[in-house]
């Protein structure tokens, strides 16, 4: 049997602080996860959500997305969701071509969506997210609560690709759906 693979990416700005949670994230797997388990792939899709959806045209069994999520707790909270994601056949067509119109995909919602549109969503998904304190002003750098919430997503990560590698069949590993999208998401800790 083939390694099952799994795609993990870090989403958001650094220049708009803990926006860049997910990147943080992503850089600290790649400089200190070696070797990668076989058929693990680590991608710092920045603000460009679209590389995110371009990797998974290859073929994954898995993906785990890492990003800033507001949910309303403290910041710094983790959060990990599993993602009810919208079938774009069943829109209207103006939000469809507004949908269509975003050449970037900022937004993990959206990712999720194109994705399954062009039919390469895999069948597990997850965000981890971490409650941000800052994200609306400009300025390099986490916040001091949300840099001490890397390296817990950063052993998250790393615990759950163990279990998925591990699984015979994907399976929920003990979280229910949410909607992640537009406004805040009802997450779960």
């Amino acid at each position: 049997m083939s390694p099952r693979r799994v795609l993990i990416a870090g989403m958001g700005s650094v220049l708009r602080q803990d926006d860049g949670f997910g990147v943080a994230v992503v850089q600290r797997l790649m400089a200190e996860w070696r070797p990668l388990p076989p058929g693990v792939t680590l991608l710092d899709a920045g603000t460009g959500g679209i590389a995110v959806v371009q990797e998974l045209l290859d073929g994954h069994d898995a993906l785990i997305v890492i990003d800033a999520v507001r949910c309303g707790r403290e910041p710094g909270t983790l959060y990990l969701l599993e993602p009810e994601v919208d079938d774009l056949r069943e829109w209207t067509d103006a939000e469809r071509r507004a949908f269509l119109a975003d050449t970037h995909y900022t937004q993990p919602s959206k990712v999720f969506v194109l994705a399954r549109a062009l039919g390469v969503l895999p069948p597990f998904v997850r965000l981890l997210g971490c409650e941000p304190a800052e994200v609306e002003e400009m300025g390099v750098g986490l916040t001091e609560r949300v840099a001490q919430a890397v390296e817990l997503a950063v052993d998250r990560v790393r615990r759950l690709v163990e279990e998925l590698l591990e699984r015979e069949q994907l399976s929920c590993l003990a979280t229910s759906p949410v909607r992640v999208g537009g406004g805040d998401a009802d997450g779960i800790e």
